[in-house]
């Protein structure tokens, strides 16, 4: 039997890459609920492989009004929402040298103010004893060249899982954060020439420990446990999976 069969989830981001990863391994436990994204076709795409469990809703995670449409409609549709996945955010390069007071409010708006808000409006809407999950990066605890903003903010994010945990005591909703490492993802697109791509994720998958990128399956088996009471002894916690990357990689 499932272990999260009939709850309700909203998985921002779940369009693609990670937050799809999650998505779908969601549904296969049976879950119901919302995916949140701003393309319009890969959700599209992502709704119509989730099946009629799962809506997908059309929303900016930095527009606060957006947020509150999202929570709102989910409910109307399945209920008070048991899990919440803040997984929204990207990772832009760029160093200390050459980032722009622009490049520095919409990286930290996408991967800080989003996660934060995202919770904040889920609130009224969840169930006492639901599940929070967030997603860090271990760019937060290695210092990857130009990644030093994004890694600062996914520090912070890691760390509101402690402090969100310590605010929900009296709900007694849990919150816990997954810190994935290089995943095999859309995002390669952006960073990365088409016919480059193949050769960039061999060598990383050469140099992380476990001798592979990571699938957003992995990421979503991890989420599948949080979600449910099998968790339900942890809070505030980290979870890195990635491959060994953080602790042992030279």
């Amino acid at each position: 039997m499932s272990r999260i069969k009939n709850k309700v989830a909203v998985i921002t981001g779940g369009n693609s890459g990670i937050g799809f990863g999650i998505a779908q391994a969601f549904k296969n436990e049976g879950v119901k609920g919302a995916i949140v994204g701003r393309n319009k076709e890969t959700l599209a795409t992502a709704a119509a492989q989730l099946g009629d469990g799962f809506i997908a809703i059309n929303a900016d995670v930095t527009n606060l009004a957006d947020l509150e449409r999202v929570f709102a409609a989910t409910a109307e549709k399945f209920g008070k929402i048991d899990v919440i996945v803040a997984n929204a955010g990207a990772g832009t390069t760029g160093t200390v040298a050459d980032t722009s007071e622009a490049d520095y409010d919409r990286l930290l708006d996408l991967n800080l103010k989003s996660v934060y808000f995202t919770v904040n409006k889920a609130l009224p809407y969840m169930n006492d004893g639901g599940s929070i999950i967030l997603i860090g990066s271990n760019a937060a605890h290695r210092a990857y060249p130009s990644f030093g903003l994004y890694g600062a903010a996914k520090a912070a994010v890691i760390f509101l899982a402690k402090a969100f945990s310590n605010d929900l005591l009296d709900r007694n909703i849990r919150v816990n954060v997954i810190t994935p490492g290089t995943t095999d993802t859309p995002a390669f697109d952006k960073f990365v020439p088409a016919e480059q791509i193949e050769a960039v994720k061999q060598h990383f998958a050469g140099v992380m420990p476990i001798g592979r990128i990571g699938q957003p399956s992995d990421i979503g088996k991890t989420a599948v446990f949080l979600a449910s009471d099998d968790s339900s002894f942890m809070l505030g916690a980290e979870l890195l999976v990635d491959g060994g990357m953080t602790y042992l990689a030279k």
